[in-house]
């Protein structure tokens, strides 16, 4: 039985702690951190015993778009992955907010690199299936008050992009500030940008809840 191969792409958000040391041989469903990435994989793979599914997780800490594409074939393409999962952004916005020496992503040089990537993409696995996780933020913590309207930006440019190259798209603000109305926002994310075990499990449910016809 073939085995269908699910990425998940990202920074910090989707890394959360996810091992190293499972890299060299690719074994699937070890190590995927503690974030959405496990929760998809723990729900799918108990509901869904009987199919050779296999998780990976690649994000990692502190990645833009930019870096994202630098390592995209070797941690993603040579997968040879049928579905594949991206969260890419907030680090685009808030890299440019280090005074010292910003290293920002520009929302222009954003929209470029990300379709890129995405036709990049296609052109070798013309039967993948995408995901794409807007980026999302909320008003306290880490994040600053100049950061929410480039944030904006960046959801629409998702959002368009999911239009475009026909992928799954995954409103995450929406979900998170829908959520803020039955809990305070502290309790979804802890500092603004990085979700909260509850937070995860929000952006598991909607991915799987998504997803739902990819399997």
């Amino acid at each position: 039985m073939n085995q269908k191969v699910i990425m998940f792409q990202g920074d910090s958000i989707t890394d959360v702690g996810r091992g190293r040391d499972v890299e060299t041989d690719k074994r699937p469903n070890l190590q995927l951190g503690g974030g959405y990435p496990s929760l998809v994989a723990a729900r799918l793979l108990c509901d869904r015993a009987a199919e050779p599914l296999q998780f990976h997780n690649r994000g990692i800490s502190g990645n833009r778009v930019v870096d994202l594409y630098a390592r995209w074939k070797r941690d993603t393409l040579n997968y040879k992955p049928e579905i594949i999962s991206i969260l890419i952004g907030v680090n685009d916005t808030w890299h440019e907010a280090v005074k010292d020496n910003p290293n920002g992503v520009e929302v222009d040089r954003y929209a470029q690199i990300f379709r890129l990537l995405l036709e990049w993409t296609r052109n070798v696995l013309p039967g993948v299936k995408l995901v794409l996780m807007e980026p999302f933020v909320r008003p306290f913590g880490a994040v600053q008050e100049n950061w929410l309207e480039e944030l904006r930006q960046r959801r629409e440019i998702v959002a368009a992009l999911s239009k475009e190259f026909n992928a799954v798209f995954i409103p995450c603000q929406k979900i998170l500030d829908d959520a803020c109305a039955i809990m305070p926002q502290e309790y979804w994310l802890a500092d603004g940008v990085h979700p909260t075990l509850a937070g995860h499990q929000l952006l598991a449910d909607a991915w799987i809840e998504a997803c739902r016809k990819l399997f």
